[in-house]
């Protein structure tokens, strides 16, 4: 089985192009590269950091059942990294970003890890992006070859599989340009992931605009009869995948010194993921009730490397989301650009790797 597909651009390259300042090579590169209370101050310091100094606090973390969402998170609480900066988690699942905003807004939860797709709601002001987790390579539109599909095209009529507002949806979206189609040429079915999943095995749907380990799930039960029509690497010179950790607007402006502290241990959680991540899906797999070979099948699916690389990097960082804005004006998810500032606290994501340096 194939865990990932297309291919990558050096680190070092991607690097050499933002600092040449084009923001529009730096996009055609990115094919590699209890009480969360209000009371501890904004902008506290991190120098000289003594462990005992921190003030205990709990927060509600929303993830997704997949490597890319659930990976960091799921390593800083084992590895008590979270407890190194005094912070309790206490993870719950959703199935997609957008879900996890909602939740967010209404105050069920305080921090959520999300993927590509509900990035476009924090670039309208939903939500502040605080640190950097990866780059997605997990998204796919797959196919049941035997309802008469060998190619894009050839969805044309047929019955696709869809969750708005997540990052497979654009996926969608760049196959069928590319097949000469638009998503008026296929009957778009709105599911949850783990709802197309079983429709496509079934035969209920088509296609499906789905995500690891889904995609791992569908290739082992279709079998001769799964087509892969696009992925993230396939279209690695146009767009950027970021997935990230995010908070309220004013959460972010309560609690700086909270989201420092957490942002720290997610560094520190990257450099080990790079390290173990295949040990890390084996341990995820029955925390998210995935099948262990199923997750282990699906370690492609993201640039750890490259995360524990680009910490404290705030201008390759800044260059992600520079990048997956493009995307989302290219697909009208958004009317006009804004400042990355104005919605990605890199002040925030350098002195996480700053408070990083001094916990290694």
């Amino acid at each position: 089985m194939k865990k990932n597909h297309g291919t990558q651009m050096t680190r070092r390259s991607f690097m050499s192009i933002l600092s040449a300042g084009s923001v529009a090579a730096a996009a055609l590169a990115l094919g590699g590269c209890g009480d969360a209370s209000s009371d501890a101050p904004a902008g506290k310091s991190t120098d000289n950091v003594d462990k005992a100094s921190y003030e205990p606090v709990t927060l509600r973390v929303a993830f997704m059942p997949n490597l890319g969402s659930a990976s960091s998170l799921f390593t800083a609480i084992d590895q008590g990294y979270f407890d190194e900066v005094g912070i309790t988690v206490e993870p719950q699942q959703f199935q997609a970003g957008p879900a996890e905003i909602t939740a967010m807004a209404s105050g069920d939860i305080d921090i959520a890890q999300i993927g590509h797709g509900a990035h476009s709601l924090c670039i309208q002001g939903k939500a502040k992006v605080f640190a950097f987790d990866q780059l997605s390579q997990a998204d796919a539109v797959v196919a049941n070859k035997s309802h008469g599909i060998e190619k894009a095209a050839d969805l044309k009529g047929k019955t696709v599989g869809v969750a708005s507002g997540t990052s497979s949806e654009i996926i969608l979206q760049y196959v069928l340009a590319d097949a000469g189609l638009t998503p008026d040429d296929i009957s778009m079915v709105e599911m949850d992931v783990s709802g197309m999943t079983t429709a496509l095995i079934s035969g209920q749907i088509d296609a499906a605009a789905t995500w690891s380990p889904n995609t791992v799930t569908l290739e082992q039960q279709l079998a001769d009869n799964y087509l892969v029509l696009g992925t993230n690497t396939d279209y690695s010179d146009k767009v950027a995948f970021p997935g990230s950790f995010i908070c309220a607007p004013d959460y972010a402006e309560k609690n700086e010194e909270i989201l420092v502290r957490f942002g720290a241990a997610i560094d520190k959680a990257q450099v080990y993921r790079a390290a173990h991540i295949e040990d890390i899906a084996k341990k995820l797999a029955a925390k998210l009730n995935v099948p262990e070979d199923t997750l282990v099948e699906s370690v492609g699916e993201g640039d750890w490397q490259g995360s524990a690389d680009c910490i404290g990097n705030t201008d390759i960082i800044k260059g992600y989301y520079e990048a997956q804005q493009k995307v989302f004006l290219d697909g009208g998810k958004i009317e006009s650009a804004i400042p990355v500032e104005d919605y990605v606290l890199l002040d925030v994501i350098k002195q996480s790797a700053d408070l990083y340096e001094k916990l290694k």
